[in-house]
């Protein structure tokens, strides 16, 4: 909740980069961690993916065995029906008789080698998948184990710098508390333009701390006597003198 009472340009300056120092030993956490976070995250999706794919690859194999198993059927039922008609041969008493036998047979004998044929594509449809699925099983082993490993890393420095990080949580939140809401909106939209996260920076050799421009030497009086707030007006960051940002400038 943003402080009501009015306080003096230069009190509002030492809380922001009171809060920006702290915000800096924030990000010094964060850059230890590097992009493990949002590596163990990827690696998480990627994870679920190969599982899901997983998972929809061994259900197509099923529905295509389930297919097959009626050709393997087909087969059995031919091959009953060939030792039934092949007895019968020895029973007739006429042509007619075996003339309709031998038809049978060779009408069973092609429905078998139709069912075969069948049975053969399923089988290698079967082949095809399982290649499939062996190759995504050791995909996603070798995903785990990296997992794993950046799971670790992470943990590891976690371990080392969560007491300290959530202090400094804390510090911030009560930093901001004291701030001007305005203002605080201004340091968190200058602070995201930039990479090392600075949105105030000190004069140093007469130019801009953080895009090294020259600073005017009006502005640079204008800055020191603390009456405003003064933006660069090259790279837009709140200037600050030395004595704020807690240093001596060189000679």
């Amino acid at each position: 909740m943003a402080k009501t009472t009015e306080i003096s340009i230069e009190e509002k300056l030492r809380q922001l980069f009171s809060l920006q120092k702290i915000d800096t030993k924030i990000d010094e956490i964060e850059v230890l961690k590097g992009e493990l976070p949002i590596e163990v995250s990827d690696l998480e999706d990627e994870i679920t993916g190969l599982e899901t794919r997983l998972k929809n690859l061994n259900d197509t194999v099923k529905d295509i065995e389930k297919e097959g198993m009626k050709f393997t059927t087909k087969i059995s039922e031919g091959e009953a029906l060939i030792k039934k008609y092949t007895k019968q041969l020895d029973d007739v008493k006429n042509n007619r008789e075996f003339d309709a036998l031998s038809k049978e047979l060779e009408m069973q004998k092609l429905e078998i080698q139709l069912a075969e044929k069948k049975a053969r594509e399923i089988n290698d449809k079967v082949a095809a998948k399982n290649t499939v699925i062996k190759e995504a099983k050791e995909k996603l082993k070798a995903k785990k184990t990296n997992l794993d490993v950046k799971k670790d890393e992470l943990k590891s420095i976690i371990a080392k710098t969560e007491k300290e990080e959530k202090a400094l949580r804390k510090s911030a939140s009560t930093a901001e508390g004291l701030i001007d809401e305005r203002l605080l909106k201004a340091y968190h939209r200058i602070r995201n333009n930039y990479r090392n996260g600075l949105a105030l920076v000190a004069i140093e050799r007469d130019a801009c701390g953080g895009c090294f421009n020259q600073i005017p030497p009006q502005i640079q009086l204008e800055v020191s006597q603390r009456k405003k707030i003064i933006a660069c007006e090259h790279c837009g960051r709140i200037l600050v003198d030395s004595e704020i940002a807690g240093y001596t400038v060189e000679a």
